[in-house]
Parts: C-alpha cells; sequence; structure tokens
C-alpha cells in the first residue's frame, strides 16, 4: 500500500479514536455509562523487495470497558442497600409507634393495674369501680388504637408491595425487550450504548427485588428471582401478581403469572424493597398485631374467669368483663368447600404467636404452625371436635371438606382490635370471694349440728350454688345422703360430705330424714378478696405461660427494638459496600477525565501525523508527476 493508503487508514483510525474519545467525555457523568476504548491493530504486511512492509491500520471494534463480576457485585449491593434501608424505615415507625407513651400500651395497662388495686382498697365504692370499668374501657380502646395504627402501616406496605410488582414487570418486559434489539444488532458490531442501557435497568430491577443474571451465547440475559423463578428469559418477560394466594385478604403474596393459576413465591423473595416489605409485614407487623393480640386476649379472658370466680355488690356470680373476638379462619382459594372449621380457644395460656395452616389430605386432618413448620395430625377419638392444640380447639362437624382443601386460621391476629368492655354496671364487678354458710332444717330430730362448710377447691366455681344445695339424710346407720336426687355414701368415721369443691362438716349423729342447706353467703360488703385475686393476675406468668401481661408487651418493644437497631446496622453497613462497589465499577468502567484528554491529545497528535503523511505522500506525488511533464 502507498504512504498515501497508510496514512489514511491511519487518518480513518485516529479519527475514530478521536469520535470515541469525545463520547466517553460527553458521557463522564452519564450514569451506568460505560467507558469505551477503540481496539486498533496493523494491516496484513505486504512482502516487497525482499521484505514485509506494513500496510497501515484498522479498527478493529469499539470495546466496552466492563467486567461482569464487578457488575454483579453492584448489583447485589444495590439490592442489598435498598433492603436495608427501607427495612431501617419501616421498623422505626412500628417502634416508634408501640414505644411511644402517648400511643403505646404501657401507660393504660398500668392505670388499669392501679384502678384494681383502688377498688381491692374501698370495694363498696361505687366511684372505685366506675373508674375501673374506664380504665378497662381505655385499655381495650388503647389495644384497638394500636391495631389501626399498625393496620395503616400494613395498608402502606401492601400498597408498596404493589407498586413493586408492577415497577418489576415494567424492568422485565424492559430487559425482555433490550435483549432482542441487543441480540438483532449483535450481528453488526457489539451495540455498547444498548449494553449499558440494560446494565442501568438491570440496576434498577436489583433495587426492588435480589436478582440473579445469566447471559446467553447470543448476548441475552435471563432473570431469575427467588429460587430460581424466570423472570426473564431471553426475548420474553413472565409477570409477577400481588393477590391473595394463602386465604389471608390483608396480605397479598407475590405469585409467578402462569397460564393456569400463579405460583406463590412469596417465601423466596429476597433482598431489594420487594424483599423488605415482605420481610418486615411478616417479621414485624404480623407479629406485632399477633402479640398485641395474644395479650388481649390473655387479660380479657384471665380477668373474665376471675370475675366470674367472685361474687359482686349484690351477692351474685360476677360476669365477663371483657369482650373477646373468635380465631380468624379462611378457606384458602381453589378450596373445594366453601365451608371453614369451627375453631375456638381452650386454655389460652396455651396460645401461640403463630399463623396456622389447617389441611385435609382426604383422611386425617393436619394443623401446621407457620412460624416453624410443626406439623400435628387433629385427634378426634371418634367425634368431630379434636384434641386442643396450642391452645386451640378445632370442630369439624359438617364441614364436608375434601382432599386438598386447606384453611389459614390466625388466632391472635384480630384479638388486640376485638377486645372490648362488656360489662356495663360497676355494682356487677366481683370483688368479693366466694363464701359458704350451711344450716340444719328446724325440723331435724338427729343430733348432728353443723361445724362448718368451706370451699377446698382452687378456682372454685360459685356457679355450683348459684341455687342453694339441700343435704338430705337417707341413712344414718350407713351414714348415706342424698344432694339434689343423687345418693351417696361417706366414711363413717366422719361426717364430712364433699362435693363440687366445698366440703360440709357435721359434727354429732344426723336422723333418716334430717336436711342441711348449703348456699352461698351473699352479705360480704367489704370483702376484697376475689379483687385481691384479679389484682394478683397481673404479677403471673399467663401469657404463653411464660410471661406476664406487662412482660408480654415489653417482649413486644424488645423485639422490634432489636430488629430496628439490627436493621440500622445493616444499612450503615450495606450504605459502605454500596459505596465500595460504586468506587470498583467506577475504576473498571467510569470515565477518567484526565486519561480521556491525555488519549486526546495524543489521538489528535496521531491525526495530525497522519495528515502529514498525507500530505507528504501529495507532494511526493506531485513532484513525480512534474518530472514526468518535462
Amino acid at each position: 500500500m502507498s504512504a498515501s493508503g497508510i496514512g489514511t487508514s491511519a487518518l480513518l483510525a485516529f479519527q475514530r479514536a478521536i469520535g470515541t474519545t469525545s463520547n466517553n467525555i460527553a458521557n463522564s457523568a452519564t450514569e451506568g455509562y460505560s467507558r469505551q476504548r477503540t481496539e486498533l491493530s496493523n494491516l496484513t504486511p505486504q512482502f516487497l523487495g525482499g521484505s514485509f512492509q506494513g500496510q497501515g491500520v484498522q479498527v478493529d471494534t469499539i470495546r466496552r470497558i466492563s467486567d461482569d463480576f464487578v457488575n454483579t457485585q453492584l448489583r447485589n449491593s444495590i439490592s442489598d442497600q435498598s433492603n436495608a434501608e427501607l427495612k431501617a424505615s419501616l421498623a422505626g415507625r412500628i417502634d416508634d409507634l408501640l414505644g411511644s407513651s402517648s400511643s403505646g400500651l404501657t401507660p393504660v395497662l398500668q392505670d388499669f393495674f392501679g384502678a384494681g388495686q383502688d377498688l381491692a382498697n374501698d370495694p363498696t365504692s361505687s366511684a372505685a369501680r366506675t373508674v375501673f370499668l374506664t380504665e378497662a374501657e381505655s385499655l381495650a380502646e388503647r389495644f384497638a388504637s394500636i391495631d389501626r395504627r399498625i393496620e395503616e402501616q400494613r395498608d402502606i406496605i401492601n400498597g408498596q408491595i404493589r407498586t413493586n410488582v408492577d415497577e418489576i414487570n415494567s424492568l422485565t418486559e424492559a430487559v425482555a425487550g433490550l435483549n432482542r434489539e441487543i441480540v438483532s444488532k449483535s450481528t453488526q458490531g457489539t451495540p455498547n450504548d444498548l449494553l449499558d442501557q440494560r446494565d442501568r435497568v438491570l440496576n434498577q430491577l436489583a433495587e426492588k427485588v435480589n436478582v440473579r443474571i445469566t447471559e446467553q451465547d447470543d448476548g441475552a440475559v435471563n432473570v431469575f428471582v427467588g429460587n430460581g423463578q424466570a423472570l426473564v428469559l431471553g426475548g420474553n418477560n413472565r409477570e409477577l401478581v400481588a393477590q391473595s394466594l394463602t386465604g389471608d385478604p390483608r396480605s397479598p403474596d407475590i405469585g409467578l403469572a402462569t397460564s393456569g393459576d400463579p405460583v406463590n413465591i412469596s417465601r423466596f423473595i429476597q433482598g431489594g424493597e420487594l424483599g423488605a416489605l415482605l420481610e418486615t409485614r411478616t417479621g414485624i407487623i404480623d407479629e406485632a398485631q399477633n402479640t398485641l393480640g395474644r395479650l388481649a386476649i390473655s387479660i380479657g379472658a384471665e380477668y373474665n374467669q376471675q370475675n366470674n370466680l367472685g361474687l359482686d355488690l349484690g351477692g351474685q356470680q360476677g360476669g365477663d368483663i371483657f369482650g373477646i373476638g373468635d380465631p380468624s379462619v379462611r378457606g384458602v382459594p381453589g378450596n373445594n368447600s366453601e365451608d371453614v372449621p369451627d375453631v375456638e380457644f381452650g386454655d389460652v395460656r396455651d396460645l401461640t404467636t403463630s399463623d396456622y395452616r389447617l389441611s385435609f389430605d382426604g383422611a386425617e386432618y393436619q394443623l401446621t404452625r407457620l412460624s416453624d413448620g410443626e406439623t400435628t395430625t387433629l385427634d378426634f377419638n371418634g367425634g368431630t371436635v379434636a384434641e386442643p392444640v396450642d391452645g386451640l380447639v378445632i370442630d369439624v362437624d359438617d364441614l364436608g371438606a375434601e382432599e386438598g382443601d386447606q384453611w389459614l386460621i390466625q388466632p391472635t391476629r384480630y384479638g388486640s382490635r376485638d377486645l372490648s368492655v362488656e360489662m356495663t354496671d360497676p355494682g356487677r364487678i366481683a370483688a368479693a370471694g366466694p363464701s359458704l354458710q350451711a344450716s340444719a332444717d328446724e325440723n331435724n330430730t338427729g343430733m348432728a349440728t353443723v361445724d362448718g362448710v368451706e370451699i377446698t377447691e382452687e378456682g372454685f366455681d360459685p356457679g355450683v350454688l348459684e341455687n342453694p344445695v339441700t343435704v338430705n339424710v337417707v341413712d344414718n346407720g350407713g351414714l348415706s345422703y342424698e344432694v339434689n336426687g343423687s345418693e351417696f355414701a361417706v366414711d363413717p368415721a366422719g361426717t364430712e360430705i364433699e362435693l363440687d369443691g366445698w366440703t360440709l362438716t357435721l359434727s354429732g349423729n344426723p336422723d333418716a330424714g334430717d336436711s342441711f342447706v348449703v348456699e352461698l353467703d351473699r352479705d360480704r360488703p367489704g370483702d376484697n378478696r376475689n379483687m385481691l385475686a384479679m389484682n394478683d393476675l397481673s404479677d403471673e406468668r399467663l401469657v404463653g405461660g411464660d410471661r406476664t401481661f406487662g412482660d408480654g408487651y415489653n417482649s413486644l418493644l424488645a423485639n422490634v427494638g432489636t430488629r430496628t437497631r439490627q436493621a440500622q446496622v445493616a444499612q450503615e453497613s450495606a450504605d459502605a459496600q454500596l459505596e465500595q462497589a460504586r468506587a470498583q465499577r467506577e475504576a473498571v468502567s467510569g470515565v477518567n477525565l484526565d486519561e480521556e484528554a491525555a488519549d486526546l491529545i495524543r489521538y489528535q497528535q496521531a491525526y495530525q501525523a497522519a495528515a502529514q503523511v498525507i500530505s507528504v505522500s501529495n507532494s511526493l506525488f506531485d513532484t513525480l508527476l512534474g518530472a514526468v511533464r518535462r
């Protein structure tokens, strides 16, 4: 090739190199731009005059400077940082809500306990009784208020989940479209700017959810989420849906759209904003509501039970102070039967804070505790009511279940919302403990007298003596007695009659036909024994069998506080890691203006030199033509 041709090849090559450098400088502030480099190589030399002579230069490609490993690290860091930042923000909101003196539970719980102490000090005071019911109403309202505030956060999270799902679908559609365009244009060369654009979209996708990327031979990428569920395969994308798939309408699940019903992949979603939203909803929102619900149910049930063991101002057996809601039971979408089992509370001290899944395999019912996956096959003992499990009594009578049917049971989810004060009459507070009195019939002919009557069973139910009980002597020789139509014998060595938690003691010998009456002593206006027992409930470990009422709430505060601090620490770490990952990416793919300026000068000088080569070649050619013309 002539000197002119060599110069021309150099001129064109350095012109493109200058163009590439100029493009780098122009995009130095463009987010996600990867610097480019013009790759040059010498043309094949030609054998002339016994040696090989160079033929100039050519542009092989405009190479995009990028490192897949560094890009992957950056995406992972973006996902981790957005996840940690959102979790810290969401956890902080719940922590502020529960720990606030104006919106938390601790102050009103202490006021309620204090009102009980005041009532025990003056059990006949109508003012103290009214204050006790007022504080009970304040407690129930505070439970409901906290529940409403938590539900507001749930609504916000659910809205963000739906928004994230829509954005993820838009981003995966964009990736699939870019894949198609990249594959189409790769036959003509490497579409560097399209690759940068796709990386920017993938980074935006990583901000929403943690993804795994694999590249195909044709240049397209596949995008996987969760446990290997494909969102993008080449030029095609699959959409996510946010809808209830487990029976809980207040907690939409994440489903992968298919030709049939969506596949629930919520438990596989990790990282990014979507992962943070799901983790917060399950680990903090659900846990907070379930824990508060269990506490509300425990307080209501224990105070109701104790009040039913005492006597009110009128000497009547006490009734329920609080109203308690039933466990929530919903069928899972796709069930063959629309019926739901009847679920009631057994011993509330056995309640957990978990939700449950009840499933029927065609022969047996299995109850799975969702918090740890423990499954129990229910024992119905030949009937329709199962033996209690975790404080739940399940009745499947007339359920009409078919194989594969499932139900979501949330025993405590709405406990704080449903707690109410049913008692309206302060006089119905049963401050007095049950006491008994017994008397001999004035027409008795025997020598037996009442030596005493006492309650011998802890937790004695005064309802068994709502009506006086008459003890009739049937046979004085064998000491046989009849009580309410039932005849029984006592130990001849003594005259103690034990029945339904009370004991009547006689002295002397009764005659057949003698009778004795046992009844409640209803005239004890200053008695505060049952109110003292009610106050003692605050110090007993009744919540889950191992916590007091105060401990039950404090453990929730501690749990949420710990999660909040962990999220804040994780955010600080994720911020630092993201900054480092961006620096690494910038070091590999970023534009260094000093280097580009140096390259620009170098290419400019080379371009000018190439132009000089052409000029010299032309001058020589003109000289040659002039010599020929002579």
